[in-house]
């Protein structure tokens, strides 16, 4: 674990020179040695490694990246990193399982890793697409005979309600915490709103809160000064 412990260390000192996401700072409050994790849209693996090493060799993070590129790049880093108690697969996940069509967005030639969203559900589809495998929360659970689901972050680019209706019976059974990315812009794409998103889990007796000046804090509303949200249930 040295070399997870490493890279940890590393995303944890960008987080505090704001070059990577502060709420790294903040998972250790959720995420305890022996912890079940999941990483859904992990990209290259910016909470991968963090959640890794908080949950130790007795604990699991399991990994979901649909996008070949960044999936083969965090999957071989995992592999040089000797971190054992990480399985990334390539995928990602919704409210059923299958294939789809995910939109990988272009710009000045590019593609932007960091905007690709499910083509399903889509007001207006269009753009590049591939076709990747989709699965479900629940259905990882069951397959993979998981007994506890500690902490769960989604970034999912506006798929947030499609993902939390794939994990329905988890987030009742264990009532894990979950960081998400919340943002109008992309959930615009769905005709879906940041209300619709936070209400789902306030009203299954989750708190939101938010990173702020090294703390979480309580919060009611989802604003534009911030892009992620933390749900705990209050003494779990």
């Amino acid at each position: 674990m040295m070399r997870v412990r490493a890279a940890d260390a590393l995303l944890r000192t960008g987080a505090r020179m704001s070059l990577s996401e502060p709420e790294l700072l903040g998972l250790a409050e959720f995420v305890r040695p022996g912890a079940v994790c999941f990483d859904i849209g992990a990209a290259y693996g910016m909470y991968t490694y963090p959640l890794a090493r908080l949950a130790g060799p007795a604990g699991q993070v399991h990994g979901f990246e649909p996008l070949p590129v960044p999936y083969r790049i965090l999957e071989a880093g995992l592999r040089a990193a000797g971190a054992r108690n990480v399985r990334v697969t390539n995928a990602a996940l919704g409210s059923s399982s299958g294939w789809e069509r995910l939109v990988l967005p272009y710009r000045f030639g590019l593609p932007i890793h960091g905007w690709a969203h499910l083509e399903k559900g889509l007001r207006r589809p269009g753009g590049k697409t591939l076709e990747v495998a989709v699965h479900t929360v629940d259905g990882v659970c069951e397959l993979r005979e998981l007994s506890r689901v500690d902490f769960m972050k989604l970034d999912v680019e506006g798929a947030e309600l499609d993902v939390l209706d794939g994990a329905a019976w988890t987030i009742e059974q264990h009532r894990p915490a979950l960081l998400l990315e919340i943002e109008e812009r992309h959930l615009g794409k769905y005709g879906r709103s940041a209300g619709e998103v936070a209400g789902s889990l306030l009203d299954r007796g989750y708190h939101m809160h938010v990173w702020h000046r090294g703390r979480w804090s309580r919060t009611k509303e989802v604003t534009t000064r911030r892009r992620n949200y933390l749900f705990a249930i209050p003494g779990h």
